[in-house]
């Protein structure tokens, strides 16, 4: 079952856009120290939109290379095409990861029974077990908890990373789906109340630049102790907020950035955080405990 705390990893680049793995082993061994109990790595908030198929498939085997075991990976390979997230799925499927992260379909808006067929192909055609990823705000589309319902008895699709802060919907998945599928936050501002109610566990943006405090959160929550989880939020609850003051994860690539962690690398149509937020993102990782450098 996925659990916890689990980093949607940045991809880590250099000034002109290449990708920068020294960046990368760097990231990984302070997730490693620090606690975090799964990586995605090349999902949305790694920019995967960017990256071409070969980079996709590289920063991937090399994220497993460099983690040596010691920390799950689950690759992101979701895309609005059935036929291409089956060709890259496949393609990574040889790979030593913990699962497959795949998002709705964006901008072509299927329907549900599209949603159906187009999850369900996937997971026929791959060993590792599936997460899906419902996010709605970016991609034009909503996994309804009814076809959620239909898709979790596949023996290959295990979780759902569910992003529309609707909290009334862990209930209906939860007593739909069955105990052993996970239900995971995809929204940090309301992952902590998402977890006291029944959820396993945060696909987190805030993760990048507080792994300790982010599984202490999910461990205070898993534990059902409403008192410290919501004592440890409220530190974070600055973080939660400022890493979306501009489009993910335009933000969060400059905090960790100040941390010392990555370069300033980031690809268009994507740009460096706007100069009037650097304080803002700043004053938010002061309140999280979290030292920064100056810009």
């Amino acid at each position: 079952m996925f659990s916890g705390s689990i980093a949607a990893l940045v991809t880590p680049m250099g000034s002109d856009g290449s990708l920068d793995y020294a960046a990368l082993e760097k990231l990984i061994g302070f997730h490693v120290e620090a606690g975090s109990e799964a990586l995605v790595v090349a999902g949305t908030t790694g920019e995967s939109a960017t990256l071409t198929r070969g980079e996709h498939v590289e920063v991937l085997e090399r994220s497993c290379e460099l983690a040596a075991g010691r920390i799950p990976i689950i690759a992101g390979t979701g895309s609005n095409s059935t036929a291409q997230t089956l060709a890259l799925s496949r393609a990574v499927d040889r790979l030593p990861l913990a699962g497959l992260m795949v998002v709705t379909p964006y901008y072509n808006k299927p329907t549900q029974e599209g949603l159906f067929l187009h999850f369900s192909k996937v997971a026929d055609a791959v060993a590792h077990p599936l997460i899906l990823y419902n996010v709605p705000s970016r991609t034009g589309v909503d996994l309804k908890p009814a076809t959620v319902a239909r898709l979790a008895p596949h023996e290959n699709i295990a979780a759902i990373k569910e992003a529309t802060a609707e909290l009334d919907r862990i209930e209906t998945l939860r007593d739909a789906c069955g105990s052993e599928f996970s239900l995971l936050s995809g929204d940090d501002a309301t992952a902590a109340e998402f977890m006291l109610r029944g959820g396993h566990g945060v696909i987190s943006v805030t993760a990048n630049v507080a792994p300790a405090q982010m599984r202490a959160l999910c461990d205070a929550a898993r534990a059902g102790d409403r008192g410290s989880t919501e004592k440890i939020d409220s530190g974070l609850r600055a973080l939660h907020r400022d890493l979306f003051v501009e489009s993910n994860p335009i933000p969060v690539k400059w905090a960790v950035g100040r941390m010392g962690l990555i370069g300033p690398g980031i690809r268009l149509p994507l740009t460096p955080l706007s100069g009037q937020y650097h304080e803002t993102v700043r004053a938010a990782m002061a309140a999280a405990g979290i030292e920064s450098e100056e810009s």
